[in-house]
């Protein structure tokens, strides 16, 4: 199965042998230490154009081409010899792709496939066969050349899922994908860091490099996922004619981990249209994995047709990967630029050369502090891994040292805040400026003015500048204490400074969640303010919170709850100040009773697009106050436990949250339907 690729097929013998030599120099970087230059999109492209090349010129096929050998021919072989061939899998990239594959398959069978489609997870690690004797682990053997690997029994023991004793005395020899989780990788790199040893780029090339690896101060706990088994010394094990289904139900009861039960599941369809829409599910479910995938294997379900379908020299013409596109590539990394946040913490962002990664070209991507890009050992003009997943802002990884140009200098670190040129803070991993949220002021100032906190119309850049210059305002409890005269002096006008004074006297009543809102604490907008005033009910509880009390806040995870109770406790003084000058710090009773029966009572909503209408004007905020009126929780991205997408027409093409939503069977309202459900609630 091919699709077009970017990368252009060769147009004469010489560019076709230094396409090969790319190939298969990638494939032993990435075999030999977990390294590559090539990431998996472009090694990909780079295969096609090979394969493009030796369809047109047969005669000339080189004998160390990477297309027709399993690892493409670069895979340390070993010698232990497989019980049977463990092979790779060819590719399909469209919806076209999978019906010609499914077509070749027919011709093979010599009919039409009679016992369903299995569809799970293609995993995105390396390949075992894990031999059990007497239901003890005895050894695991990489995948090789497809016919012979390396002994890596040196990590039972290591591995979840794939435990080192089974349920029963059986003898079988086990097969599946063994990989990192994205909480074990950022587990490996620590525990790495900590020895002083190089960080893996991404979970993929660290389970490779584990696998191989002898002799380390120190374990990095994998994770297994069986797809299929095989009889091992002619004992049996497996059902007589049991199907793909059946093998791996057996293979779980004898209590091995199975892709079935990963969160996609395995499931069995009876046609190719059935399994292009659960391909697409699962797509949108990509994001949400707590581990990598690059795809999903669709293969005949009867063990019977598979035989009759037979096998080639580096797959199964019984099965095949269908490839989503990379969340994974490389570029250059060209400058890196620091700003100061709202809560003075110094923050770099990488400024990259466009790639596109995951269908979105991508310039700009985060850097987490200044300690981690020197343990990354990041260097201006690197070559770098950027990862994006789903609707994750992109991420800078690793850079790829093997192709490091020569005189590449260590990304420089500020000297200075490089908001005011004042002495950096640098007691913490992430840095912050000595002046604190003093730093940013101004901007502190004019965000808790606006429409979705304190709602103080016309205190704008210009006012706030003033206020912030003339002394007044040293933090936004000092809003409250403005006189008359000293808002008359900012804008420039006693008209207009009596106006913002009745506007500020009037957001001392708002309710608990647009004033805590306004504090502008991180990770806490305004739809995580309400949750939080709604849950505490007053300000001196929030204040009294640890971060496990947090965590019962619903869409606090354990990453942020630390972070909100620590910044929290750094507005203490104006918190105070706030009290003093007489604000609100309590939130209303709801009627709890009308949300709990409202229309949308345990229902998840996310909105995309304008609002029309009935509508017509209603922002983001105001449309996630009104859900949760109606007794539903607004979400920020579709997934499988969105209930309603509220989405504008637009009349062309639909939005990435729409395709998710038709994928995942999520009910779609335009906003005058929407509108309909909840017009009890609207005003």
């Amino acid at each position: 199965m091919t699709t077009p690729a970017t990368e252009t097929a060769p147009s004469s013998p010489a560019e076709y042998e230094g396409a090969v030599g790319r190939a298969r120099e990638a494939a032993a970087a990435y075999y030999g230490d977990g390294g590559s230059p090539l990431d998996d999109a472009s090694y990909d492209e780079l295969l096609r154009a090979i394969e493009a090349w030796e369809k047109d010129h047969p005669e000339h096929v080189a004998a160390d081409s990477p297309t027709g050998k399993v690892g493409a021919g670069a895979a340390p072989v070993g010698d232990i010899a497989h019980t049977t061939r463990l092979l790779s899998l060819d590719n399909a990239f469209s919806p076209e792709n999978l019906l010609s594959w499914g077509a070749s398959v027919a011709r093979r069978l010599g009919r039409p496939v009679t016992g369903g489609w299995a569809i799970d997870l293609k995993l995105d690690g390396a390949a075992i066969a894990a031999r059990y004797r007497a239901g003890r682990l005895e050894r695991i053997i990489t995948r090789g050349n497809g016919t012979h690997g390396e002994d890596v029994s040196h990590v039972i023991g290591t591995i979840v899922g794939l435990p080192t004793r089974l349920d029963a005395p059986l003898t079988v020899e086990v097969r599946g994908e063994v990989l990192f989780s994205h909480e074990q990788f950022e587990d490996a790199n620590r525990v790495r860091a900590e020895h002083g040893a190089k960080l893996f780029p991404n979970p993929r090339n660290a389970t490779s490099g584990t696998l191989r690896a002898k002799n380390r101060p120190y374990e990095l706990p994998m994770t297994f996922f069986a797809y299929g088994a095989v009889e091992l010394e002619a004992e049996t094990f497996l059902p007589d004619g049991a199907t793909h289904a059946e093998i791996l139900q057996a293979v779980a009861d004898a209590g091995v981990q199975t892709t079935a039960d990963t969160p996609a599941g395995l499931h069995v369809f009876t046609t190719l249209a059935e399994v292009q829409q659960q391909v697409d599910v699962i797509a949108a479910r990509r994001p949400s994995l707590p581990f990598d995938i690059d795809g999903a294997v669709i293969r005949a379900n009867d063990t019977a047709e598979q035989s009759a379908v037979g096998v080639g020299s580096r797959f199964p013409h019984w099965a095949i990967a269908y490839k989503y596109p990379a969340v994974e590539r490389m570029t250059t990394l060209k400058r890196v630029t620091w700003e100061v946040g709202r809560t003075g913490v110094i923050a770099p962002t990488a400024e990259l050369e466009p790639v596109e990664v995951g269908g979105t070209i991508v310039t700009r991507a985060t850097l987490h502090n200044p300690a981690d890009i020197r343990r990354r050992d990041l260097r201006l003009g690197d070559h770098v891994t950027v990862r994006r997943a789903g609707d994750v802002i992109p991420q800078v990884q690793a850079p790829v040292v093997a192709l490091r140009p020569g005189g590449a200098e260590p990304v420089p670190l500020p000297e200075v805040c490089p908001n005011c040129g004042g002495e950096i803070n640098k007691a913490k991993e992430r840095w912050r400026c000595a002046k604190g949220s003093a730093c940013r002021l101004p901007a502190l100032i004019e965000y808790a003015a606006g429409r979705d906190q304190l709602d103080i119309e016309g205190l704008g850049t210009r006012y706030v500048k003033a206020l912030v210059e003339s002394g007044a305002v040293s933090d936004i409890g000092d809003l409250f204490t403005l006189t008359v005269e000293q808002l008359s002096a900012a804008s420039g006008s006693d008209k207009r400074g009596a106006k913002l004074a009745e506007q500020i006297a009037a957001a001392k009543s708002l309710p608990l969640n647009r004033i805590f809102c306004a504090l502008g604490i991180l990770g806490t907008g305004r739809s995580m303010s309400r949750r939080i005033a709604a849950y505490f009910r007053t300000m001196d509880a929030i204040r009294a919170a640890d971060a496990d009390a947090l965590r019962w806040v619903e869409g606090i995870g354990p990453e942020k709850a630390p972070v909100v109770v620590e910044q929290v406790a750094d507005m203490a003084p104006v918190i105070a100040k706030l009290v003093a000058a007489g604000v609100n710090m309590e939130e209303p009773e709801q009627d709890t009773e009308s949300s709990d029966e409202g229309p949308l009572a345990g229902k998840t909503v996310v909105v995309t697009g304008k609002m029309t209408d009935v509508l017509d004007g209603y922002g983001r905020n105001e449309m996630n106050e009104l859900i949760e009126k109606a007794g539903g929780r607004a979400g920020s991205s579709v997934n499988s436990k969105t209930d309603y997408l509220v989405a504008a027409e637009t009349g062309g093409k639909p939005s990435t949250k729409a395709v998710k939503a038709a994928a995942l069977g999520v009910t779609v309202l335009t906003p005058g339907a929407f509108a309909e459900l909840v017009a009890d609630f609207i005003g």
